[in-house]
């Protein structure tokens, strides 16, 4: 295969007759060609002037292919080096192999193989540097985004709520619901969280790590996520790994934002009785941050229309998680979180009534 544009390629041979002849038939062939009657005046030219391929005779006095070859090796591990060597020689071109040659030609040759063997080594030469170029831009690439991600981090302790949901709204926006969903959630929870008593931290925490909950939808293809009938077992099946993708974006902070994050995004649809996913964790086994979103969004998941049933009003949301509906039990929920529910379920309405809404028909009662 010719190669993309004319390689530049160093001949050496003491052999003036050789030296020629070869010379003319590359460049007769479209090749940049410079000769050279000594392996020293290649050495000084190979330093300051770039080079595809370097073709050299194993035998040549002063500076033989073998001593020659072992300068560029010094000098270049990846530039190829063709030794033209006499049947005689063969022993002596398979040591030079093994010293890092590229290849080697018997003469007499044949034109049409001496074309194919330089070919063959400024292809290579060529896709070394392409290869090279591309690991570079790599290193490039993962220092500048290693670098902002650094930068980025040591932000988020200053970063508000507002930011946040911003960035998640990003996932939110590829579903169904609009973004105001996570503003409402963080709502819910920030509410519940306080009704049970729970230190001012943790409040004011959940309040905005819940934004993060579905962060992992980003992950789901939009064939799936985006379907407007009901989905199959393999796509629900699909559906449930946002809980681990989430949570793969989110751990390993530092950041006690992120953190919680990262075990909400994880646990938000795990079930007090255990039949959730995505572990199938029962009772307090669930971290609390988790126990807590999971009731908060399916509430507004009730409140909501979804492909398989139309939105549901605050009366009818609140009979289902007290009493429950067959897909939805009371058991789903930790007694004592259900029972905050109960005492502040106003304020869940109220929360949900003052949040932007898309228009819509909500089922009575």
């Amino acid at each position: 295969m010719r190669p993309e544009s004319p390689g530049n390629i160093f001949i050496v041979d003491d052999d003036c007759y050789v030296l020629e002849s070869v010379s003319l038939l590359l460049r007769e062939s479209g090749f940049n060609v410079t000769s050279f009657s000594s392996g020293h005046d290649a050495i000084k030219h190979f330093v300051t002037e770039p080079v595809d391929l370097i073709l050299t005779d194993i035998n040549m006095p002063g500076m033989s292919g073998i001593e020659l070859l072992e300068k560029i090796r010094y000098l270049d591990r990846e530039t190829p080096v063709l030794l033209m060597t006499a049947y005689a020689d063969l022993d002596t071109a398979v040591r030079a192999l093994q010293k890092g040659a590229f290849d080697f030609i018997i003469k007499p040759y044949r034109p049409p193989y001496l074309i194919h063997a330089v070919e063959k080594g400024l292809n290579y030469k060529r896709l070394s540097n392409i290869e090279k170029n591309y690991k570079r831009e790599l290193e490039k690439t993962v220092e500048l985004r290693t670098s902002e991600l650094n930068d980025a981090l040591s932000k988020l302790t200053n970063m508000s709520s507002e930011i946040i949901e911003r960035l998640t709204a990003a996932a939110e926006l590829r579903d169904e619901d609009t973004g105001v969903h996570i503003t409402r959630i963080g709502k819910y929870a920030q509410r519940l969280a306080y009704q049970l008593g729970i230190s001012d931290t943790f409040t004011d925490n959940i309040a905005v790590a819940s934004a993060m909950h579905d962060v992992g939808k980003i992950g789901i293809p939009d064939s799936i996520l985006l379907k407007p009938g009901p989905l199959t077992q393999e796509e629900f099946t699909c559906i449930k790994q946002h809980t681990i993708i989430g949570e793969k974006i989110l751990r390993g902070s530092s950041h006690a934002m992120l953190q919680m994050g990262a075990v909400i995004a994880a646990t938000h649809h795990e079930r007090w009785d255990g039949t959730g996913y995505p572990y199938g964790l029962n009772g307090a086994e669930t971290p609390m941050e988790g126990r807590i979103v999971m009731l908060a969004d399916q509430y507004d998941a009730l409140r909501n229309s979804r492909v398989y049933k139309p939105s549901f009003s605050h009366a009818k949301t609140r009979d289902i998680l007290l009493n429950g509906d067959g897909r939805t039990l009371p058991q789903h929920f930790e007694p004592r979180i259900l029972e905050a529910f109960r005492e502040i379920e106003d304020e869940f309405d109220e929360i949900f009534e003052t949040s932007f809404q898309p228009p819509e028909k909500t089922e009575k009662r």
